[in-house]
């Protein structure tokens, strides 16, 4: 029993190794046949298959957002466009550098611009980077120190092995290779070349796509700035990403993404951008594409809403650089050295910027898809600093447009009365050693005799506001200053926002460490001088505040942000997200209940300043048809210099909207006032001339401050 038992056992053993052995056997020969037709029967047709099927993951660029006036005017937008790209590919460097100089040649043909950041111009060599940047640049090429730009020049065609020696094809090939080079291209990473190209060249590029190794041609959104330089402070611009940007972006950008640089451009990139698709792309070892398909649509970003007006805001940069052209060729009857300037129109009630300039602006078109040397060249050695900001970026010293402050100080502090009058004998002598004239005394030796507060904000009377600030000391004056917003950021929705500088006793010791802190000091700042400066954007908020009966207001340059899923992001929300980016805390300045007739007084004589025969800008308003509360100021700049300012609110009974003007070297406030008349004539709808008929030579008096 025992004995069959084992043989059933090995007879069961026997067949199942014969039934493996046989199906080992089965497979062996199906794997043999399958081999066989792979590699001799189809052979070349599979073969050609695995050239055509390297299949590559491509960015699906989203359509950037748009930036828009308060009423929907677009002024800036995306529109889809072709762009060249290019792959590293399997070509030898002789082809690799035909191929780039057969590009370039395509692309100058139809006057297309193409990035190019080798910093060694030709005819004659020289670099076109700083010395600091030069060192640099030297040692992570392995260019010698004292190695002049011509060598360095030669050194790189010997490194790119070029051929050529015509030295402008030798120049055009270097850029590329430099440029692929320092973005690090591959066989799946491709490297944009240009952008916003014309179909005649897209056209020419595919029909003899034989000379062009490795190139693709992509249709993606191109950023468009609709109205030229208008707002360009403002708008800010975007471009090429950078290499220290990506390095910290890297888990949402590519190298060839477009990003925010300035502006509302920049602080809002993260809502601007949108999000990316995918799509699949099947490309040739040689590089050419044989199909592609898209895996993940893209998201557009969202459109951000300003709140300026974009008319209001072409008035406004029309009337300030006719302005000051005018005063640099001598229209008030002598030249000054003008070359800049800021304008800023705020709501009073709401703190929303309706315009804003800077004098000189820009082009943000000349950034997209990299700046030219060129234009880069012009933009950094002008003195003027045209891609500045002056309006938040700069701080000047107020001069007497800083008066009001001194007024409402005083009359709060208890130190003068409605009804007190100063005599302005022309000569300040209560100290020995530091004895200040008023204006007036300077230009006519004479005093303005007796007046009371609204009577020295009319006649902008030094003497009056020394005696004041004399009274009640800087403690006072730098408490209303305080909060009024000057010397503090106005949380405008923009990066690089000046603090300014309060006059102060703490200000003067970080200033000045080694000098006393003196009586003369408090004088000085009373009239807006001393170590008093305020960019135009304060200035604004300071006179919205005062038109306003001294309410508290947020500045603001963004109404609101729409998304793509036609939501809008919430005001909380922007305001988080902008103090985050930029760093700012919320204000905390002390409440202050300010007396309704003391604001009366100081508007009064602000009014007076437009109104009356005595007024220092009488002779700009004289002839208005709506009632107008201003300022002049003729503020002591370096080298000998005078800024203008003109700072006014309208209408006078009911005031809605506050305007700041200031000019560098502008010579006199007076001339300054001309802008802001300009303005209003736009915002109150009586512009039925252009700026440069409206500013007809109105005769000039000879009384101003």
């Amino acid at each position: 029993m025992i004995k069959k038992q084992k043989e059933k056992k090995k007879v069961n053993i026997n067949l199942r190794f014969n039934t493996l052995t046989i199906f080992t056997y089965i497979i062996g020969i199906i794997l043999i046949v399958r081999l066989f037709s792979l590699q001799i029967v189809h052979g070349a047709e599979y073969r050609e298959q695995s050239n055509t099927r390297l299949t590559r993951e491509s960015t699906l660029e989203a359509s950037r957002g748009a930036i828009l006036d308060k009423t929907g005017i677009p002024l800036v937008t995306s529109k889809m466009a072709f762009s060249l790209e290019m792959y590293k590919s399997k070509v030898d460097t002789d082809t690799l550098n035909t191929s780039i100089l057969n590009m370039i040649q395509v692309l100058e043909k139809y006057e297309c611009a193409y990035t190019d950041s080798f910093p060694i111009k030709i005819e004659p060599f020289e670099y076109t980077i700083n010395n600091e940047t030069l060192i640099k640049w030297k040692k992570n090429n392995n260019i010698e120190e004292d190695m002049t730009a011509e060598q360095a020049f030669y050194r790189f065609k010997q490194k790119y092995k070029i051929q050529n020696e015509e030295i402008q094809e030798i120049r055009k090939i270097i850029g590329i290779r430099y440029l692929i080079a320092q973005k690090g291209y591959s066989s799946t990473k491709a490297v944009t070349i240009s952008e916003n190209i014309p179909r005649e060249a897209v056209a020419e590029f595919s029909e003899s796509s034989d000379k062009f190794a490795g190139i693709n041609i992509v249709v993606e959104p191109i950023r468009e700035y609709t109205s030229g330089t208008l707002a360009s402070h403002i708008l800010g611009y975007a471009s090429r990403i950078d290499a220290k940007e990506y390095e910290t972006r890297k888990a949402n950008y590519s190298q060839n993404d477009i990003i925010g640089k300035t502006g509302i451009e920049y602080v809002f990139e993260e809502y601007l951008k949108g999000k990316n698709g995918t799509k699949q792309i099947d490309m040739a070892v040689d590089g050419t594409i044989t199909a592609e398909y898209i895996a993940k649509e893209a998201i557009a970003g969202s459109d951000v809403v300003l709140t300026i007006d974009a008319n209001l805001q072409k008035i406004t940069e029309q009337a300030l650089s006719a302005n000051i052209e005018k005063i640099a060729t001598g229209g008030f009857g002598k030249a000054y050295d003008a070359k800049a300037g800021a304008a800023v129109v705020m709501n009073v009630n709401t703190g929303e910027v309706l315009a804003m300039a800077s004098y000189p602006d820009y082009n943000p078109a000349d950034f997209v898809g990299g700046i030219s040397n060129e234009n880069w060249t012009k933009y950094r050695d002008n003195e003027a600093k045209p891609l500045m900001n002056k309006a938040t970026q700069n701080s000047y010293s107020p001069g007497s447009t800083f008066k009001m402050v001194t007024a409402i100080a005083g009359l709060e502090s208890g130190v003068i009365q409605l009804n007190t009058t100063i005599n302005d004998t022309g000569i300040y002598t209560k100290y020995r050693d530091y004895q200040p004239r008023c204006w007036v005394y300077t230009d006519y030796h004479i005093g303005h005799g007796y007046l009371n507060v609204s009577g020295a904000i009319e006649k902008s009377c030094n003497y009056f506001f020394y005696e004041t600030a004399d009274r009640m000391g800087i403690d006072n004056l730098v408490k209303y200053a305080k909060y009024f917003g000057l010397g503090s950021k106005t949380g405008i929705e923009l990066q690089s926002e000046t603090v300014g500088a309060l006059a102060s006793k703490e200000t003067w010791a970080n200033l000045h460490p080694n000098e006393p802190w003196g009586p003369g000091n408090a004088l000085q700042a009373a009239i807006g001088q001393s170590d008093n400066e305020f960019s135009p954007l304060q200035m604004a908020k300071y006179i919205s505040m005062l038109a306003n009966g001294g309410h508290k207001i947020d500045v603001s340059i963004v109404k609101t942000i729409r998304n793509a899923d036609g939501s809008e992001t919430s005001r909380e929300e922007i305001n988080r997200f902008v103090n985050q980016k930029l760093g700012l805390e919320e204000e905390n300045t002390e409440e202050i209940t300010i007396n309704p007739a003391y604001f009366n007084a100081v508007l009064q004589g602000m009014q007076s300043v437009t109104s009356d025969t005595g007024g220092t800008a009488y002779s700009r308003f004289r002839d208005f048809d709506i009632s107008v509360g201003g300022k002049t100021g003729s503020a002591e700049a370096p080298n000998n210099q005078v800024h203008g300012w003109f700072v006014g609110f309208a209408p006078f009974e009911n005031p809605e909207i506050a305007i700041v003007v200031m000019v560098e070297n502008g010579g006199h406030g007076n001339y300054t006032a001309e802008v802001v008349r300009n303005i209003m004539e736009e915002y109150f709808g009586m512009n039925t001339q252009n700026v440069e008929e409206n500013m007809e030579a109105i005769p000039y008096i000879e009384i101003m401050n």
